[in-house]
């Protein structure tokens, strides 16, 4: 039997995504996303983060470009709004999820990581958008989760030019939350997710749906909203858990 193209393993309360296309540098195939895709639509039990990695060396390197060229306009469209719905449910599906990435983090690639609120990247990641190059435009999400990290003008100078960054222009830039020596992605990558799998997990959840939604309101009506995911979550027994741990001195043991 051939390797998957998405190997996925499991740590406790952690799933390990693993993108599996190394002679392609992981590049997005039809099935690799429809792996990805049904690992959110229905998560195995019991776990509370994901982390989502590349191997040999590289994250993604974005679309598989012999795919792209067999479409024509309708099915090129229709092939880009399944992106967004696969891009989508890894950001609100309901689980937190980590980007362990190294290597090439490229065109799909990079719109795949900014689904993703947690990322970490070690000295050799590349973040680029060369779809200009290639006489084509972004069409799985770039141009509004990557233009909100980096605001219009810097994308579009970035896609224009086909400029390459690095880890620790990322690092500044907000394409990586964390800029880490070689080999240390993962491994910091599965210490962050543990953490966030020990918060209250109506908390998490309320995070990854709320906040970036209050982002695209009004500043009243995301305050509005900001009200009632206080009330949903500060009235739930992981509060009155939460305080009581706190009062004790202990740690928390949330659902």
């Amino acid at each position: 039997m051939p390797d998957p193209l998405l190997r996925i393993d499991l740590d406790g309360e952690v799933a390990v995504l693993t993108m599996n296309r190394p002679a392609k540098r992981n590049a997005m195939s039809d099935g690799l996303i429809a792996g990805i895709d049904g690992f959110f639509c229905n998560p195995p039990k019991g776990v509370k983060v994901a982390v989502l990695t590349g191997t040999a060396g590289h994250y993604c390197s974005g679309l598989d470009l012999s795919e792209h060229v067999g479409r024509d306009a309708e099915g090129t469209m229709r092939h880009s709004r399944g992106w967004h719905q696969v891009m989508d449910r890894i950001q609100f599906g309901g689980l937190p999820v980590v980007s362990a990435m190294f290597g090439a983090v490229i065109g799909g690639g990079l719109e795949l990581a900014a689904s993703t609120p947690v990322r970490i990247a070690e000295p050799s990641t590349i973040f680029q958008l060369p779809e200009g190059r290639r006489g084509i435009f972004v069409g799985g999400g770039a141009s509004v989760r990557v233009g909100r990290i980096l605001g219009a003008d810097r994308m579009t100078e970035m896609m224009l030019t086909g400029r390459k960054y690095g880890a620790d222009e990322g690092l500044a830039l907000g394409l990586t939350h964390y800029s880490v020596g070689q080999g240390e992605a993962l491994p910091m990558a599965m210490d962050i997710a543990r953490r966030i799998a020990a918060n209250a997990p109506l908390s998490n959840y309320i995070m990854i749906q709320a906040l970036a939604r209050i982002e695209d309101m009004s500043k009243a009506d995301g305050l509005f909203t900001e009200s009632l995911c206080a009330a949903l979550t500060q009235t739930s027994p992981d509060a009155v858990e939460g305080l009581q741990a706190f009062l004790a001195k202990r740690n928390p043991s949330f659902r």
